[in-house]
């Protein structure tokens, strides 16, 4: 699947929103990807999880698990891990931060491929990699759907994205959108 086909994919579902938005981030941004309209069709997650795992194999990517940050990169994950054939975990808010829990266990040497749905400055993502590095496992690869960074979100491990934009973001105080005093949505992530 090309980036043509992720986007009409995002925008056939209604997942690629046009507006005022603030992201998780604390920037507003004029585009929002509403992941949760796409992953609601299982059929479609599996298809772009099936390309995302493609470009995986193709770069040679070994990995033991995947382990995805709740919420959005839930589904990310599991998808993901069903495509290559892998065990799925998921670290979740614990006192404001992520954490294993459920019993969800990392072995020492164990290599993930990260999955999330969407990254801006990848925070998240940064917090799952120390998670599965502090319980003495190895990240092989990041996996996204969307890469919204513009090149910004950098880890030490190589990134995989099935759609890369750079849509304009910027700090509250100098948004054009608050200037003209359009609505702010807080559609979630």
């Amino acid at each position: 699947m090309d980036e043509a086909g992720v986007r009409k994919t995002f925008e056939e579902t209604g997942a690629l929103l046009e507006g005022h938005f603030e992201l998780r981030s604390g920037l507003h941004s004029d585009w929002f990807f509403q992941c949760a309209k796409v992953l609601q069709w299982p059929a479609a997650t599996g298809r772009l999880c099936d390309a995302l795992a493609e470009r995986l194999r193709a770069a040679g990517v070994g990995a033991d698990a995947v382990i995805a940050p709740a919420m959005g990169g839930l589904f990310v994950g599991h998808e993901l891990a069903r495509a290559l054939g892998l065990r799925s975990i998921f670290a979740e808010k614990e006192e404001g931060r992520l954490a294993l829990r459920r019993g969800f266990r990392i072995g020492t040497g164990e290599r993930f491929v990260i999955a999330e749905d969407v990254i801006t400055r990848g925070g998240r993502v940064q917090e799952t990699i120390d998670i599965v590095r502090g319980a003495g496992g190895a990240v092989g690869a990041v996996a996204v759907l969307v890469d919204r960074s513009g090149g910004a979100a950098a880890f030490d491990a190589p990134l995989f994205s099935l759609l890369r934009m750079t849509p304009t973001t910027w700090p509250p105080a100098d948004c054009p959108l608050c200037a003209r005093a359009l609505p702010l949505e807080h559609p979630g992530s």
